[in-house]
């Protein structure tokens, strides 16, 4: 190689983290490496297929194949493919950077894992390449482009700098070598490489061969699984084939099997996740089944299913397309919106059965239930099918419950669904907006997702009864007509709050506490109301209304003094403010405040 054009380049902070952090926290593990390298290769000979199809002159060889070839002599390990490729600049960009996952949110997972958790964050965070590293102190990646003359070898020793320089290659494709560490040497064994394969790839469709004496054997059966018949195929084959698809170590909650016959031919074989992906919520929100025809994969891009599901993995395999399909067909072809009805309603009659089993659904249910909830917000033609499958934490009852549940606890008359959001279970269970229900056995709904701040608003009711925020109803629930009149200590604090509030008003639904917000019976709740000032997308300002108990002992002393307004102006601003503060809510005035309570305590210590 000529040294005169070697490139040196930093891998940066986070590629540098990463890798001590792959290489130790995960070093009971290593044989991973290798499922992710073929991994990797299969997924470049997918891409390059399904470039094919709409430019022939980046067809695959016909014999293609991904080779491993151990090389006990130079202790050496080479995977090759005929992939796709990396140009000059996908090199730089896949190998060099890390820029989509995260080292901190990687290593606060890893942190918090358990150990035989741990190697299936290298699938999640997508991170895969650099377990190599864990067998190997040198790393030489050599790619060629489909469709360029030019290739181009990376190469690292895994310690802050990786190098590129202009290659030679005869084909299109990517070869990685790997220079095996000296207690690695397992891994240029030919039967411990087989049985890895077996073990983690051999569903993959194309030929894995492994050398031995100088012969290409092959190590994968690259049976389509999801062909086979539902009783042919183990509980192993499937865990395996789960693994293989979504590079994890846990396994499916659920699977679904089956062949469609009739006016449509499908095979499909589907998982739910036992455990919950890093970024399932924040990250990528579009579906990522794979869609085949005969066999042969051609996107992972179809939409077959809507975003709220996800979480679901899988393949379908059709016959009713053309393998030449365009981009433009799949986006617009009756047959992949009816095979997406069916599967939705597979995967939904799935959830319905297993809602059956309550500990066994709350596994599910605490995974993914934030990302379900997304139908309940904007797919119409599923929310009537979604309800019945939703979960909350209860303001009565230990662990996970139903609307169906809550109905059938509801008081004799009563028929509105009641719910409180907020932004953990923990802090709504003691929020003084409970105190009112509570005292008359009324429960109440928790919700502690984003997404539960806005759906109630468009599925307005269940079985006929309505669902209300618990701050929205304050106005009716808190009406008490035995209590005493305190009209002109409330109009005396409406004056001293201003356009701080939109109103004062007694109210009967506290207990044991002085004060609470509440929320415009017509307005936003008080929850949206802060997750869009956090949005920064508060629009005009929306004023709570400050509720006052006049049983409180710290109310009744307050209007046995009302005439003092210096007096009344600081303790309504502070009861504001301490009405926010039980709410979450940030102070405008953190000082001031500081200073009113101050002066209160010790008025109170030497009065």
């Amino acid at each position: 190689m000529n040294d005169t054009v070697l490139e040196k380049h930093s891998f940066g902070a986070e590629v540098g983290r990463l890798l001590d952090l792959v290489v130790h926290s995960l070093y009971s593990e290593r044989e991973i490496f290798l499922r992710e390298l073929v991994a990797n290769a299969a997924d470049a000979c997918d891409r390059r297929r399904f470039e094919a199809l709409t430019d022939p002159k980046l067809a695959p060889p016909a014999e293609a194949k991904i080779r491993i070839v151990p090389d006990k002599q130079a202790r050496t390990l080479l995977i090759a493919d005929d992939g796709i490729g990396m140009s000059r600049q996908e090199l730089i960009d896949n190998l060099g950077t890390i820029a989509r996952s995260g080292t901190k949110a990687f290593g606060e997972k890893l942190a918090a894992s358990k150990p035989e958790d741990r190697p299936s964050l290298i699938g999640q965070f997508g991170v895969g390449f650099y377990s190599a590293f864990m067998v190997a102190d040198r790393v030489e990646v050599t790619s060629r482009k489909a469709g360029s003359e030019e290739a181009f070898m990376w190469a690292s020793e895994g310690a802050g700098e990786f190098t590129l320089a202009p290659a030679e290659r005869d084909t299109a494709g990517t070869e990685v070598v790997l220079h095996i560490k000296s207690d690695a040497e397992e891994y240029l064994e030919p039967m411990r490489l087989e049985t890895i394969v077996r073990k983690w790839a051999d569903h993959v469709t194309l030929p894995i061969t492994v050398a031995r004496d100088g012969k290409d054997q092959t190590a994968n059966e690259g049976t389509a699984l999801w062909r086979k018949a539902k009783s042919d195929v183990t509980e192993q084959n499937l865990k395996e084939f789960y693994r293989h698809l979504g590079h994890f170590f846990d396994e499916p909650w659920g699977s679904l099997h089956w062949r469609a016959e009739g006016v449509l031919e499908y095979f499909c074989l589907l998982f739910i996740p036992g455990m919950k992906p890093f970024d399932v919520v924040e990250g990528d929100r579009d579906s990522h089944i794979r869609l085949h025809v005969r066999r042969m994969f051609i996107t992972d891009k179809a939409d077959l299913l809507p975003h709220w599901l996800r979480f679901v993995s899988g393949v379908v395999d059709t016959e009713d397309l053309p393998l030449n399909v365009s981009r433009e067909m799949l986006q617009t072809t009756p047959v992949l919106g009816r095979i997406r009805k069916a599967l939705i309603s597979r995967v939904l009659g799935e959830l319905k059965t297993r809602a059956k089993e309550a500990d066994d659904y709350a596994k599910f249910w605490n995974n993914f239930g934030a990302i379900v909830k997304e139908g309940l917000w904007d797919d119409a033609e599923h929310r009537g099918e979604i309800l019945p499958l939703v979960r909350f934490h209860s303001s009565t009852q230990d662990g996970l419950v139903s609307l169906a549940d809550y109905v059938g606890r509801m008081q004799a008359g009563q028929d509105t669904i009641y719910y409180l959001t907020g932004d953990t279970v923990d802090a709504m269970k003691t929020s003084p907006q409970l105190e009112g229900f509570r005292a008359k056995d009324i429960e109440v709904l928790l919700m502690s997702d984003p997404i539960d701040n806005f759906w109630p608003e468009r599925t307005d009711s269940f079985e006929d009864k309505k669902l209300r925020a618990v701050t929205q109803a304050a106005g009716e629930f808190g009406k008490d007509d035995s209590l005493p009149d305190i009209s002109v200590l409330l109009a005396a604090m409406k004056e001293a709050l201003g356009e701080d509030v939109a109103d004062v008003r007694a109210t009967g639904r506290l207990t044991d506490s002085a004060v609470v917000l509440a929320a415009d019976d017509h307005g936003p709740d008080l929850q949206v109301q802060r997750l869009m000032r956090r949005a920064g997308r508060g629009g005009m300002p929306s004023r709570p209304i400050l509720e006052v108990n006049p049983r409180h002992k710290l109310i009744e002393s307050l209007i046995a003094k009302q005439e003092d307004k210096d007096l009344v102006k600081g303790v309504a601003l502070t009861l504001l403010d301490l009405a926010k503060v039980q709410e979450g809510e940030p102070l405008k005035d953190a000082a001031g405040f500081a200073r009113r309570v101050s002066t209160l305590l010790a008025g109170s210590l030497t009065g």
